[in-house]
């Protein structure tokens, strides 16, 4: 199973929260893949899409003739593939803790998925959001927190080194730097800001911003 067999599929860089969950992955382990991007604005999207999953959805990733169509899947697919790069904490107790918080993220906090949808390059500061939202931010603050008081002290990432927790919440990062302009009212102790600053401060991040600009300019 060789790198340069690795074809990732994703969709537009400014509002594909699930495509930039695994490409943000690959990139902070410093695997090689190929990425294939679909605009999913394009009247034929769905077929285009379809040409690579029967899911119909995106991302996609293809190793060899192997499909796996699921952001979660994926990364565990590479945690399983690439022991050596830690894409999991090494403590048991905060290996559970991540996979909880992952698999939290990847079931739930459907009201901000709804009403405050991925717009990387947007500041679109609300002074009110529904109330499902603001305990969905405040789930997210605490957790950060949590996650950061017990299992941070070594970094600046929520299990101190860059894992899969940080890979699934970096969307959400996203949303609350373009919809929130006080997380301290959501219960922050400059926490989660500091959280949300050292995501955008990885290259991989600002490398994902520009290819959304260059994706919005052609537009």
């Amino acid at each position: 199973m060789a790198d340069d067999g690795f074809q990732l599929i994703i969709g537009n860089k400014n509002t594909s929260s699930w495509s930039l969950r695994p490409w943000l992955a690959f990139k902070q382990a410093g695997i090689p893949f190929k990425e294939v991007r679909i605009n999913l604005r394009a009247p034929d999207m769905k077929v285009q899409i379809l040409a690579h999953s029967p899911a119909g959805k995106v991302p996609v990733l293809w190793v060899g003739d192997l499909m796996i169509w699921d952001s979660l899947a994926i990364l565990e697919f590479l945690a399983d593939r690439y022991p050596e790069k830690a894409l999991w904490p090494e403590h048991p107790a905060a290996r559970a803790v991540a996979r909880a918080a992952s698999a939290e993220m990847h079931s739930g906090f459907q009201p901000l998925r709804e009403h405050c949808p991925m717009k990387f390059l947007s500041q679109e500061p609300r002074s009110e959001l529904p109330e499902a939202v603001d305990d969905n931010i405040r789930r997210v603050v605490g957790l950060w927190k949590d996650c950061r008081s017990r299992f941070g002290a070594d970094g600046p990432f929520l299990f101190s080194r860059f894992s899969i927790a940080d890979a699934m919440y970096a969307p959400v990062a996203s949303r609350l730097r373009t919809y929130v302009t006080d997380l301290g009212a959501f219960g922050d102790d400059g926490t989660a800001a500091a959280y949300i600053d050292a995501l955008f401060a990885l290259p991989a991040m600002e490398e994902w911003a520009q290819g959304a600009r260059e994706e919005m300019a052609a537009r």
